[in-house]
């Protein structure tokens, strides 16, 4: 067997960097398994998994500036989130819809993120509303000179709603620096992509509004990396807004409320399964001698006991008083 090529030196990424990537991109997939066994125990009402889309979400991410850039994730992106800082106590407190879930003090369903001080722009249920947001973010850094970056990503489905249109339109008339980020997992719920989009891929559509679009390997994250390293230079470079396409695989139902075995037959399950992305970087950081058996081992315990802990400390931590039901509903007189 010969030698594997070294990609990450190629890219600029240290040995410690390319395994927390890996680190983070383990770290969701934990939290996300965990997350169904609760939900199947009745303990949580809801899940919608990252599983599969891992290394396009932290391969993004490591490549932006998470001290200064803003992120408006989509449901799906514990990977994101947990790059841009938060913690796996705070993603437990909002799977049980407790009193200090930072996304919305348990008043939303898990999946719609939000976290003013790591600039995890608030989603909320209709999709690729947070696309137009980070439009906005854009417009205010151009506005106010500030060398910053917004990073949204959503679904191929969304691709089709008016937001994905209106988004992308305004942020290339303007030359702003926001990284679109599509995350096609071929099934807009249990539509597949070729009843969703005619064009031959989503990545075209960026020619349209005046921005260069990508498609990209989203179960490698050195490439995800690549791709949006050179889109977060063009932004920072005032070159204006890119439109990547990763393409990836959504390993598990739509949600906990789906049954995909009703339109995805076996041998596609299986198929997709091949091509779990955090089992190939894995073995990519094996082959490079990146991650040694002794480091895995370790690292999977540390893992485990972080989702352990956090999961005993979020059931057990207190519900919004019944009092506060209209707390960040409406402004409190005297409050900002």
């Amino acid at each position: 067997m010969g030698k594997v090529e070294n990609r990450h030196q190629d890219l600029d990424l240290s040995d410690d960097q390319v395994l927390d990537m890996y680190r983070t991109m383990l770290l969701a997939r934990k939290i996300d398994q965990r997350m169904w066994l609760l939900n199947r125990a009745g303990k949580i009402p809801f899940v919608i998994s990252c599983q599969g889309q891992e290394a396009a979400q932290v391969g993004a991410s490591y490549a932006l500036n998470r001290d200064k850039d803003y992120a408006a994730p989509y449901y799906r992106d514990l990977g994101v989130v947990l790059a841009f800082g938060m913690t796996t106590k705070e993603l437990f407190l909002a799977a049980f819809a407790k009193a200090d879930d930072p996304n919305s003090g348990g008043r939303q369903m898990p999946g719609h993120f939000g976290q003013k001080k790591n600039r995890i722009l608030t989603g909320s249920s209709p999709v690729t509303t947070q696309l137009p947001h980070a439009v906005g973010v854009a417009l205010a850094a151009k506005m106010e000179g500030e060398e910053i970056a917004s990073f949204v990503t959503l679904g191929e489905g969304s691709s089709n709603q008016g937001d994905f249109h209106e988004g992308l339109n305004f942020a290339g008339v303007h030359k702003l620096p926001v990284i679109t980020m599509v995350e096609n997992n071929k099934y807009a719920i249990s539509v597949p992509l070729e009843r969703q989009v005619a064009s031959k891929s989503v990545a075209d559509r960026g020619v349209a509004y005046g921005m260069p679009g990508y498609q990209v390997d989203g179960n490698d994250p050195l490439e995800v990396y690549k791709v949006v390293k050179e889109a977060h230079e063009r932004a920072m470079n005032g070159e204006g807004p890119t439109l990547v396409e990763a393409m990836t695989e959504r390993l598990t139902a739509h949600s906990s409320d789906d049954n995909d075995k009703a339109y995805r037959d076996k041998e596609e399950l299986e198929e997709m399964k091949k091509k779990d992305n955090l089992i190939s970087f894995a073995q990519y950081l094996r082959d490079v001698g990146v991650l040694t058996e002794e480091k895995e081992e370790a690292l999977n315990k540390e893992l485990d006991d972080e989702i352990n802990t956090a999961t005993d400390e979020a059931e057990n931590a207190p519900y919004a008083e019944p009092e506060h039901t209209l707390k960040y509903v409406y402004a409190e007189e005297g409050g900002e």
